[in-house]
């Protein structure tokens, strides 16, 4: 059983661009051994925005040597790269962008969305890639709900839904460049879930709504982080609470990681490098 190695409360708020209202949960510049392929997650909402014509969100910028994994649980997101890319989410949807060697994009309110208002929360997780990948060609795709694979747990205890990886026979749709398992958990209050963990990785959950006891020791509350160690094949939560959780597994990459804002790279001459690349109008033109 993979035991507890911490619980963390989740950081201050903060806006990304006019439409994101953003909480982090954990970074690589506080937890990069720990939670190593995983690099980041923000919690924006829930919020509720009223109509407008004008669509919030963030503008063009870049990215180099990652990739964002956005889940929308209420209202939509529309993405455009300089790859050729563009798509939609909506709730239950997920967009799965590998920017690689790099990429400019843009992430706003979908315009329908916009227009009529309402309650708007999304995940956003950064996923680091293994340095022979960092310069991989970019890369987007659109989960649609109805493509994700739903497990229904006995007793009527609630669902996991698999973006990536594997649970109980179900594989995820996502491609991934290493080995990882994301699930988007509902647990009914007072049931039992036993998460398959795999030795050796890493290994957190986070507690989106709700409040669970894990391996009938520890107990984390909404809006906590529950990392674990490494050793142990698996975890068991138990909801006190009608609960859902996000959790993250993932086979570590164990390189230097060095960031400076929308760039992640394993050395500060590769992140010098693609200031320049950058500067020299490498990470694609924006569409007129």
């Amino acid at each position: 059983m993979k035991k507890v190695l911490s619980i963390h409360q989740r950081g201050e708020g903060h806006w990304v661009g006019d439409g994101f209202p953003v909480h982090s949960i954990f970074s690589y510049r506080n937890l990069a051994v720990e939670l190593t392929p995983f690099l980041l997650l923000d919690h924006a909402g829930p919020a509720q925005f009223e109509p407008t014509e004008k669509p919030r969100g963030v503008d063009w910028h870049p990215h180099r040597g990652f990739e964002t994994v956005s889940i929308a649980y209420e209202g939509e997101v529309d993405h455009e790269d300089t790859a050729g890319n563009r798509g939609t989410i909506r709730s239950g949807d997920v967009q799965w962008m590998t920017a690689g060697a790099g990429v400019l994009h843009k992430e706003m309110h979908g315009r329908d969305y916009a227009k009529r208002g309402g309650r708007f929360e999304m995940l956003q997780l950064w996923v680091n890639l293994p340095a022979n990948t960092k310069m991989a060609k970019p890369r987007y795709q659109t989960l649609l709900a109805r493509d994700i694979p739903v497990v229904p747990l006995p007793g009527n205890g609630g669902a996991v839904r698999v973006i990536a990886g594997e649970f109980s026979g179900a594989t995820g749709p996502a491609q991934t460049f290493t080995p990882i398992n994301l699930l988007d958990v509902q647990l009914r209050a007072g049931h039992r879930l036993q998460l398959p963990l795999h030795n050796g990785y890493s290994a957190a959950l986070y507690v989106m709504k709700g409040s669970i006891k894990v391996n009938d020791v520890d107990t984390a509350g909404e809006t906590e982080l529950v990392i674990f160690e490494r050793a142990g094949d698996d975890a068991v939560i138990e909801a006190a609470s009608d609960a859902t959780i996000f959790v993250m597994n993932g086979q570590p990459i164990d390189e230097p990681v060095v960031g400076h804002g929308p760039f992640v790279m394993n050395t500060q001459e590769q992140i010098s490098q693609a200031l320049v690349d950058l500067h020299h109008g490498k990470f694609g033109n924006i569409p007129a």
